[in-house]
């Protein structure tokens, strides 16, 4: 028996295959490639030390699902495929919408269908939307989400949990990461973003590298130690950990359950900047321009929820975060491309 990857080549994707195959599981991969490069496959299967099938798939096609269940033995489903970027799903959201919210439908029907009820989801802390304090835990009420990408994380959350009602056979469990950074020790494979980063760290870097010339930091008259933006940032294997203790959980449990994955530690914008300069003895300039609509002074997780249902929390600290990004983008200044 074997687990279904879909998106697997993507940034949390590949981290995962490889965390998911030392811990002994077997796995299938899925991915279309629109976020993700062939050489990142090549990385993984490298990294991992053993062979594992692939198919170029869109989790819209039911006919390449049904194949790929038909020729393999899946046991249950680690769900990452979809679109993520905040800026432009508020530029495309019936994209957004079709890809992330009718792709999770159409896997379901044919999970369902091929006698397959276990998933694995890659949700976010964007469910929780503006108005919850942090630590944020499971059991807050969640929705009120600022964009397109955080309304179809809230909305598919929200198909599964009906799901598990619906069929008490199922079992699902929501993964709602914080701020994913890092990449693999090996500096093999890590984030490659598609032109100019949407996220904070690959932004960092590629300043750092000389890709780009400065950082602007969004702010700095948050209700916070420094004024900058605080978040709970969390290294990618730890991440990719969480989805095996996961799987782990999904395979002897049925229903569904929300869990944080986050460290629980906020840091500012300027802890993580200062703390990449010094692990990794690199410049990173710097300007502080206005804040951008919607975002929020501080967002951390409580994840004592993973520790007890678990038996997860995260191991790695922001120095191992700097140092493992700095190793993936100097070895790969152009990403994947090379």
């Amino acid at each position: 028996m074997a687990i279904l990857i879909t998106g697997g080549c993507g940034y949390i994707g590949s981290h995962t295959c490889i965390e998911m195959i030392k811990a002994g599981y077997d796995i299938v991969v899925l991915d279309n490639y629109y976020n993700s490069k062939p050489e990142a496959l090549n990385r993984t299967r490298e990294l991992a030390g053993k062979d594992f099938p692939f198919y170029e798939c869109d989790i819209r096609d039911a006919e390449g699902l049904r194949r790929i269940f038909k020729e393999n033995k899946i046991e249950a489903v680690i769900h990452f495929a979809g679109l993520k970027a905040v800026g432009e799903s508020v530029q495309i959201p019936l994209k957004y919408y079709d890809n992330n919210v009718n792709g999770t439908v159409v896997l379901c029907q044919v999970m369902a269908e091929m006698g397959c009820k276990r998933m694995i989801f890659s949700s976010s802390a964007t469910v929780y939307g503006e108005k919850n304090p942090s630590p944020l835990t499971e059991d807050m009420e969640i929705g009120g989400c600022t964009n397109p990408y955080g309304r179809t994380k809230f909305m598919i959350e929200g198909i599964l949990s009906d799901l598990c009602v619906s069929d008490p056979e199922w079992s699902v469990v929501l993964l709602r990461y914080f701020n994913p950074i890092g990449a693999h020790e090996s500096g093999r494979i890590g984030e490659d973003p598609n032109g100019i980063p949407n996220n904070l760290m690959p932004y960092v870097s590629q300043v750092a590298i000389g890709k780009l010339a400065r950082l602007s930091i969004f702010g700095d008259d948050y209700d916070t130690p420094d004024g900058t933006g605080v978040r709970d940032f969390i290294h990618v294997v730890d991440l990719a950990r969480g989805h095996v203790k996961a799987t782990d959980y999904a395979l002897a449990h049925t229903g569904a359950e929300a869990v944080n994955l986050g460290t629980g530690t906020g840091y500012s914008v300027l802890d993580l900047v200062n703390a990449f300069k010094e692990a990794n003895g690199v410049d990173v300039p710097y300007v502080i321009v206005d804040r951008r609509p919607g975002d929020l002074g501080a967002v951390y997780s409580d994840p004592s929820k993973a520790a007890s249902l678990l038996g997860w929390k995260a191991e790695k600290g922001l120095e191992d975060m700097c140092r493992d990004s700095w190793r993936w983008q100097s070895q790969n200044p152009k990403g994947y491309a090379e």
